[in-house]
């Protein structure tokens, strides 16, 4: 099952050669796996398969000219680059792979390769005897060396008549070592429990006080956890997202409901993420009807709900535990000052307003721990997940 597949920002970039026939079939299963294809064509694929082939699997148009004046306008190649959570070349020729090596940027999809930061992944697909020249297999190794991830080719007969290997390898295979891609395993053997969403917190049977939240970024840490091979917990408030597959799910609705289930969990919880919006207050006395709304005022009298992240730090034995803290002013320093209030290992801090933060789809957070400090540049909220949960990682096994 290609659980890591979904919501992936995928690039399948097609070079060339008789296999590009099944990069339809590939663009077909990615979708189908959850991703999001881009499909990348040079313009010798294009004498292989259609664009508009391409466009109907994938469900975009093909972005095939590095020279489009309306992508241009808004540095359509760049933000492509930015966009991908990985490039597929399949099939990627002999001479493409040449061209990477080099560092070439010719063409739109070379271009992209030079450009990205996310993982690039050839399937190569080419004559027996061109895969098994000298200099292909020295192109080969030192693109490995560089980083770049070669599947395949697989061995049979070939279009040409010829028997051996330069098959470029089976759709299923590709995304199976897609999926595999995104699977680190990082934090494998751990349980990470993750809250996230608001909370609320009734008035009366219709009203209710709340924090606003979207929850992307506690959801997103979530899939990010299990991708990093750990057993996770998602405990949600009440949002508008579907939970990630792979992930155990246990809704709540208020303050106290949540800290219930987190307190529930720790016994098996290694690391303890506290994403979640919690209300600070809840109502001291709910009113068993709606309130009529008779006089001109209304004086509410409101408690503290418990602070579940010291809850959870004052445990022993406790978890590894990560709070959050979102702030309008003064925001490393008041995170600083949470992260020894409250005794935390460590705090991810970030900016609300200014079209970041709450219910966008990218965010900038500064990461405090006791020994430092590291900053996030602005970026997709799940590219961010990723990012923080490798860094998570990093730092909780230090410890051990």
């Amino acid at each position: 099952m290609n659980k890591f597949l979904a919501n992936k920002q995928i690039i399948l970039g097609v070079t060339g050669g008789i296999a590009a026939y099944k990069s339809a079939d590939l663009a077909r299963r990615l979708c189908e796996a959850g991703a999001q294809v881009r499909v990348v064509m040079t313009a010798h694929a294009k004498e292989f398969i259609t664009p508009l082939t391409m466009q109907a699997v994938s469900g975009h148009p093909v972005h095939d000219d590095l020279f489009d004046l309306k992508a241009e306008a808004a540095m359509g190649h760049i933000e492509l680059a930015r966009w991908a959570d990985a490039i597929v070349v399949a099939p990627a020729t002999a001479d493409f792979m040449a061209k990477l090596l080099k560092g070439e940027a010719g063409d739109l999809l070379t271009t992209l390769c030079l450009a990205t930061k996310a993982p690039i992944a050839l399937a190569p697909a080419m004559n027996q005897n061109m895969w098994k020249n000298t200099p292909t297999q020295n192109n080969a190794q030192a693109l490995k060396v560089k980083g770049i991830h070669l599947w395949g080719p697989g061995e049979g007969s070939q279009a040409c008549g010829d028997v051996g290997p330069g098959r470029m390898l089976e759709p299923i295979e590709i995304v199976d070592a897609l999926n595999k891609l995104f699977a680190t395993g990082l934090l494998a053997g751990k349980h990470v429990v993750v809250t996230a969403g608001p909370t609320q917190e009734k008035i009366d049977p219709v009203r209710y006080i709340s924090n606003a939240s979207s929850g992307k970024m506690g959801y997103a840490l979530a899939q990010a956890a299990r991708e990093a091979g750990a057993q996770v917990t998602l405990i949600s408030g009440p949002v508008n997202l579907a939970p990630p597959l792979g992930v155990a799910f246990i809704s709540v609705l208020t303050a106290q409901e949540m800290l219930d289930a987190v307190l529930m969990q720790m016994p098996q919880c290694d690391i303890f993420v506290s994403v979640a919006a919690v209300a600070d207050y809840r109502v001291k006395t709910i009113a068993n009807h709606k309130i009529a709304k008779t006089a001109p005022t209304l004086t509410l009298e409101l408690e503290r709900n418990p602070d579940i992240v010291a809850a959870v730090a004052a445990q022993s034995p406790r978890p590894f535990v990560i709070g959050f803290a979102a702030e309008t002013q003064d925001v490393v320093s008041r995170a600083q000052t949470k992260l020894q209030h409250k005794k935390l290992d460590m705090i991810v801090a970030n900016e609300v307003g200014k079209n970041i933060g709450i219910d966008s789809d990218e965010n900038t957070v500064t990461v405090l721990w006791h020994e430092g400090q590291k900053d996030f540049p602005l970026m997709p909220k799940h590219k961010l997940a990723r990012e923080l949960i490798c860094f998570i990682g990093e730092i909780f096994n230090r410890k051990d």
